[in-house]
């Protein structure tokens, strides 16, 4: 068993020392490790062998000694000429290569493959670089691209009996990718002609960068024409906005804006990378945004309420859009701050209250939510009304979110971007652009073949409507003005698009008075349909394509005009920090959790050493902390949704 002390350092052109065998080494298991290193005993053969490069060379060389079990050192190792001899002092093992008069080939001039040294004292024995060992996982990585570092860890000492801890093998992985894909820093200095081809390939299109006045990197923002044309053509006016994390090299923040199409699936617009989530670059984000999909009326945003969004939103956009605060984030605030205060069936039916009053659609409904919660605490219910319920409860917003509330609609997206953040940014961004361009595709293949007026989700919701519409009653009163009696009295004005019952303003679709009316004056159901929710609005949304971007080659040197064009782009000086990275953990709407009980008070939310120091609510601003806390909105949203679809 060979033991690593210090592998995976940068890569040498001098000798290192080599890594020895325990003292007590088994020889089953040395002979083990060496029969998985027989395949490269023919790397080297004899004088006359070429190789297309030094690095070709120096690499053979290192899997030759390993499969003989010798270790060497370096005399002359050059861009001209490599001289190697066995480490041992006095062994007549050497070899010498050199390139090729007229060519880029090396070739091998001289060797002697005898060694006079005890093989056996350097049994086994070799040099271990981050380099190397990234050359040998490497193919690994192609057939497996989420390799995981314990498991290379493992297979490496399997086969050849080479201890590596997490980090040696983390930093193996990303030499592999390097040599893969490319490093990260090269990539950043290839983002302007990226950006370029971006243009060139898919006219239309939005790319573009900004560096610091060091030339460092600071921002990207990409919006494909197909995405731009596909939501103004097609898309409601509605984006969800979010950001994730990246845990590439460099790291960095993905700030993203996602549509939603007529069936109600993820359609993303527009993304950047950020070298951090600031004020000024989620303003500079939404200006972006605003240039690229300028439409002609106002968009509704939904997203969380931090003070970057809510801030550049009136800067950017002004009165030209609505802002709905993320309810996920408003209950998780609530929670947050009631903890220690309530006990948990307190705490869980406030939240529930509160989500409630978010989806109620009439006054009169959302009054009678906090009054629920008033009466548990009058405190919170004050909370509650300093939350500014303009921006969050169906009662009073002025945009339309179509019955969706929450921020974290594109995880479809934001899955994505897991799967890619840990690639340089030009792989990660042309990753991405690949899976839009996939999903594009695959949804116009789709829905090539619905032959219904509506999108298959928007027609099932109409004829659940349409069934209940069969039990009303609707009476003429004055004009288009009608009367419709069930298990309640609503008023209902066809012409207006107006429903006392607010379902119909709310969510696009006529509710079930205003079909009973529809019926009664013998008028199609589908007239009074948002024109968002038709196949013809979906076949527009995905009608564009994105096309192909070719390999990026560099530019060639002397070549004035392509010099003179290129703009050096530098990596953010921001790194990542040693360690594994710390994964977020994903969003769930389960219950609240519970928390301790003091047992000298009996009080919640601390223990007897930490009693006294309970934590009152702010009073001052409730949307300023941020808590993590899980909540039962999808279990409220669902519920109220079945309430509503159930026969009158």
């Amino acid at each position: 068993m060979i033991h690593c002390d210090d592998l995976l350092g940068v890569d040498a052109s001098i000798d290192t020392t080599p890594l020895c065998t325990y003292p007590g080494s088994n020889d089953e298991n040395n002979e083990k490790h060496r029969r998985a290193a027989t395949q490269w005993e023919n790397t080297i053969t004899d004088v006359g062998q070429r190789f297309s490069s030094f690095a070709e060379f120096r690499e053979a060389l290192h899997k030759y000694s390993i499969a003989h079990g010798f270790t060497y050192r370096y005399k002359k190792n050059d861009s001209r000429r490599v001289t190697a001899k066995c480490k041992v002092e006095g062994c007549s093992w050497c070899i010498y290569a050199s390139r090729l008069p007229t060519t880029q080939l090396i070739c091998i001039k001289k060797m002697n493959a005898k060694h006079t040294c005890d093989g056996a004292a350097v049994k086994a024995a070799y040099r271990s670089t981050r380099g190397w060992m990234g050359s040998i996982i490497k193919e690994k990585l192609k057939v497996a691209p989420n390799y995981k570092p314990k498991d290379i860890a493992k297979d490496i000492e399997r086969e050849y009996g080479i201890q590596l801890n997490y980090s040696q093998a983390r930093r193996a992985k990303e030499k592999a990718r390097e040599q893969l894909q490319g490093s990260f820093k090269e990539a950043y200095s290839q983002l302007p002609l990226f950006c370029e081809k971006i243009r060139e390939t898919n006219p239309g299109s939005v790319a573009t960068i900004a560096t610091k006045e060091d030339s460092s990197f600071h921002r990207l923002f990409i919006a494909f024409h197909a995405s731009i044309s596909g939501f103004q053509q097609g898309c409601r006016p509605l984006l969800f906005l979010d950001s994730t994390l990246l845990y590439a090299k460099y790291q960095g923040t993905l700030l993203a804006a996602i549509g939603i199409d007529g069936n109600d699936g993820v359609f993303p617009v527009a993304f950047a990378v950020v070298d951090e989530e600031t004020n000024d670059n989620w303003q500079w984000f939404l200006s972006e945004l605003k240039s690229a999909v300028a439409t002609s009326c106002p968009i509704t945003f939904v997203s969380d309420f931090q003070r970057g969004i809510r801030e550049s939103l009136q800067n950017v956009f002004g009165e030209e859009c609505y802002h709905g605060y993320c309810l996920h984030y408003l209950a998780e605030k609530l929670n947050n701050d009631l903890k220690g205060q309530f006990s948990h069936e307190a705490r869980r039916l406030m939240i529930q209250d509160l989500c409630a009053a978010a989806f109620a659609p009439k006054l009169e409904s959302f009054e009678r939510c906090v009054e629920n919660i008033k009466a548990i605490s009058p405190e919170v219910y004050n909370w509650v009304s300093r939350s500014e319920p303009e921006h969050w409860a169906n009662a009073f917003f002025g945009g339309a979110r179509y019955g969706h509330l929450m921020s974290n609609f594109g995880k479809l997206f934001y899955d994505w971007v897991a799967e890619l953040n840990e690639l340089p940014i030009t792989q990660m961004v042309d990753g991405l652009r690949g899976k839009v361009m996939e999903l594009i595709y695959a949804k116009r293949v789709e829905s090539s073949q619905w032959v219904t007026t509506l999108t298959p989700l928007m027609e099932q919701k109409l004829q659940i409507d349409a069934s209940k519409a069969r039990s009303l009653h609707p009476l003429p009163s004055h004009g288009s003005t009608f009367e419709v009696r069930g298990e309640s009295v609503e008023v209902v004005d066809i012409d207006q698009w107006d429903c006392s019952c607010k379902e119909w303003q709310l969510n696009g679709l006529p509710c079930c008075h205003t079909i009973a009316v529809s019926e009664y004056l013998g008028r199609s159901p589908y007239d009074l349909c948002s024109r968002y929710f038709s196949t013809e609005s979906y076949h527009a949304t995905y009608a564009e394509s994105i096309n192909p971007i070719p390999h990026l080659e560099k530019p060639i040197k002397g070549e004035p005009d392509m010099e003179h064009m290129v703009i050096v782009v530098t990596p953010p000086p921001t790194k990542r920090p040693p360690g594994r990275p710390k994964m977020k953990k994903a969003d769930t709407f389960d219950i609240v959790k519970r928390q301790m009980q003091c047992s000298k008070c009996k009080g919640l939310g601390h223990n007897k050493k930490t009693c006294g120091k309970v934590n009152n609510i702010d009073e001052q601003d409730p949307l300023l902390l941020n808590g993590l806390i899980t909540v039962e909105l999808e279990e409220t949203a669902v519920s109220m949704e079945l309430e509503s679809s159930l026969p009158m």
